[in-house]
């Protein structure tokens, strides 16, 4: 993959999976762009939309050496001392800020992975988190990224696949209160799922969805002189039965990158189904 064709596929991924969390199915339709809030038609799909957010939020990492897709940052892969964010699908969409190909504005797009980016590596305090099957209250101190990763595994995952999360709680509960054991610490999982996913997350969605739909329409802004200059009409189209085509970079040569190419001039075509918002600030001082 070369780097024009790297950026089709990821631009074209993180439109898929940002359209896939926000939607008019995950939550209630709402007309509004002033100050306002989202909720989950049900709890099936908060459920749904954190376990989507989690393969968002996870890392890309090679497999028997090579990377999946040649998704590979213009200096390689995020460092292991690189900041969490960098470990997730946002390094990619700011690796497409640095050396744009399909688009010569990227500032705006870099702004809004940023910003999702900062608020994610911020810490919070969750008071009394109540770990009723082990008789355990305590407070924890963590960072966005890290409650959201965990309950995003335990939302996917049988407690036989969970070693990673239970490791992660133990340190959580090694800084807050005594070493607990490996058994407690699976026993409490489902506590802490419940605590931060039923409580916290669902008071962060709103605002997560903000920042993921302005992305999103980062990301069409970021595309549309590339439309226009790709769009192509043959004489034998007309209005009724358009027989459009697209003038595909000369540099996208690889099958998959050609077929994503076209999904994601097709995404360009018209505006995101979801309006720009914005969330309103009592929505968002809490954790």
């Amino acid at each position: 993959m070369n780097a024009t064709e790297r950026e089709v596929i990821i631009l074209n991924s993180a439109w898929e999976m940002i359209d896939e969390m926000v939607n008019w199915a995950t939550f209630v339709k709402n007309e509004c762009t002033e100050p306002t809030n989202l909720l989950f038609t049900n709890r099936a799909f908060s459920r749904l939309f954190i376990i989507f957010l989690g393969d968002f939020l996870s890392e890309i990492k090679p497999r028997n050496g090579i990377v999946p897709l040649g998704l590979i940052g213009l200096s390689g892969p995020a460092r292991n001392d690189a900041p969490p964010s960098d470990k997730t699908f946002l390094f990619h969409i700011r690796q497409v800020c640095t050396n744009p190909k399909l688009g010569t504005d990227s500032t705006r797009l870099r702004q809004t992975a940023d910003a999702f980016a900062d608020w994610l590596e911020g810490e919070f305090t969750a008071s009394s988190v109540n770990l009723s099957a082990i008789g355990l209250v305590a407070n924890l101190r963590m960072t966005r990224i890290r409650y959201i990763q965990m309950c995003g595994d335990i939302a996917k995952h049988n407690l036989a696949r969970l070693e990673r999360r239970v490791k992660d709680l133990r340190k959580l509960l090694e800084v807050a209160k005594p070493s607990i054991s490996e058994q407690d610490a699976y026993l409490a999982v489902e506590g802490f799922f419940e605590w931060f996913q039923g409580n916290i997350f669902i008071y962060h969605s709103s605002q997560i969805a903000e920042f993921l739909n302005n992305i999103r329409w980062s990301i069409y802004e970021f595309l549309q002189p590339e439309f226009q200059r790709s769009w192509d009409m043959p004489d034998d189209g007309t209005t009724d039965f358009p027989a459009y085509k697209y003038r595909v970079p000369s540099d996208v040569t690889d099958p998959l990158a050609q077929a994503m190419y076209w999904n994601l001039m097709n995404r360009s075509r018209s505006r995101p189904f979801v309006q720009q918002f914005v969330i309103h600030e009592r929505f968002k001082t809490r954790y």
